[in-house]
């Protein structure tokens, strides 16, 4: 019934959009846009996976199911933004969400789902996505033309600003952004190619946080920084009111550049999260044969970590990327997942050569790891929130991610099939390898 419930709202929201929506040719000309006092937005997500059985020696708590499977995730976002006086901009996003990742979104570190949140069999729900104010100072002369997009207003702004935002918002909005590799809604599907994947960015459990942001822009580079609170136990959705003992300061340098006439970015991101969280060392030492680390957990604790990332355009049609992370990996995993050395690349063509110019195909690459000290847990059977098969036998989660995204309706309305690879699911040689196949209906307006 969940399954006909999606497509049923689906169906019905791409229907308003052929029967409302006016069909806009791009002529190429583009003149100053009209500063807009507000702006609506909607989009809505299905992605249905499949997956094979699979052989496993053995298999854990957390471990993915070896069993043949398939699950279906949705989600549909209202974008609302106002602009309330000179600089200053309001944003309100409600959400539903609903379904559930394969095996409860459990057995996988780079799990192949980036629209399944951290928990399993996720029920239809709606809730406050963002809600935050932002405001904007301005000086010198040159420009930039902003469109109207999601969560943007169309205005014209100049190239060297000093803004800020306070409230609830996803770090993503801001930090670790990427042309080709960002976005599961219209990008490759893995949490591992959303962001820097070592990067335990500060989040719920369906990745939105509290904080405030403030962001210095010059027409060459940008510098952001952010502090936002924690949650009191890993992967879960209460706020932590010991704010002086539990919060997150995020780092990042954005450097823009062209070679060859082609565009270019690369970041530079660092983080510090402070809260209560547990040491894998600590967890073996008090019980070597069923080690769980949340039972060391104490206030005072620290993870930090840095990323790279960069992206390309080598012509007009085709770009590559790739982004490199590293935490210290003592630690528990506290927000994201439970990866501590990341590294992807890959690139993406549009179908110009193919006369399908708003169509795209990617192809990307990815290699997880775990610290000493993390994997030593494992291996003596100890568990995270996302994996554990109650023993290990290590070697790098390896993932190939390959997607075709097929324009049905005027920049609308696509569908995206979608095949990963996955060797050694949750760094255990003893199980797997694992295919997944997806389908991806999306609608946006």
């Amino acid at each position: 019934m969940k399954k006909i419930y999606a497509f049923i709202i689906l169906v019905a929201a791409v229907k308003a959009v052929i029967a409302q929506a006016p069909v806009k040719k791009d002529t190429g000309n583009h003149t100053p846009v009209t500063p807009e006092r507000y702006n609506f937005h909607f989009q809505q997500t299905i992605i249905t996976q499949y997956k094979p059985a699979f052989k496993a020696l053995y298999s854990g708590q957390n471990s993915l199911s070896t069993k043949e499977e398939t699950e279906s995730s949705i989600t549909t976002t209202f974008f609302g933004a106002a602009r309330l006086w000179k600089g200053a901009e309001a944003y309100f996003n409600p959400e539903l969400s609903g379904g559930s990742g394969l095996s409860q979104t459990l057995g996988i570190a780079g799990f192949p789902n980036g629209e399944t949140f951290r928990v399993g069999g996720v029920q239809n729900k709606i809730y406050i996505a963002r809600l935050y104010f932002k405001q904007n100072f301005e000086w010198g002369k040159e420009k930039d033309t902003v469109e109207n997009d999601v969560n943007q207003l169309a205005c014209v702004k100049s190239k060297r600003f000093f803004s800020f935002a306070v409230g609830k918002f996803n770090m993503g909005d801001f930090f670790d952004q990427n042309n080709f590799s960002h976005d599961p809604r219209s990008q490759f599907m893995n949490w591992a190619l959303m962001d820097n994947a070592a990067w335990d960015y500060p989040a719920n459990t369906r990745g939105y946080v509290l904080g405030a942001y403030a962001e210095l822009g010059q027409p060459a580079w940008t510098l952001r920084f952010a502090v936002t609170m924690s949650v009191t136990h890993a992967n879960s959705s209460t706020w932590d009111a010991k704010i002086a003992k539990a919060n997150t300061e995020t780092i990042e340098y954005e450097r823009r550049y062209a070679i060859g006439g082609q565009k270019g970015t690369l970041r530079l991101l660092g983080f510090l999260n402070n809260g209560k969280f547990g040491n894998y060392s600590q967890a073996i030492a008090l019980n070597p044969t069923a080690p769980n680390v949340d039972t060391t957990q104490s206030y005072g604790r620290h993870k930090y970590g840095f990323g790279i990332n960069m992206d390309q355009y080598l012509t007009k049609n085709f770009g590559v990327f790739a982004k490199a992370s590293i935490n210290d990996g003592h630690t528990q995993t506290w927000f994201f997942t439970e990866i501590d050395r990341s590294l992807t690349f890959g690139g993406v063509m549009k179908g110009t050569q193919w006369k399908r110019i708003t169509d795209e195909a990617g192809l990307a690459f990815i290699a997880n790891g775990l610290s000493v000290p993390h994997r030593n847990y494992l291996a003596a059977g100890g568990y995270g929130f996302l994996i554990g098969d109650g023993k290990l036998n290590y070697a790098p989660e390896l993932i190939a991610e390959l997607y075709y995204k097929l324009d049905v309706f005027q920049k609308k309305f696509f569908l995206t099939p979608d095949y990963q690879f996955i060797l050694n699911p949750a760094y255990n040689k003893d199980r797997g390898p694992v295919n997944v196949f997806s389908i991806r209906a999306h609608v946006e307006f």
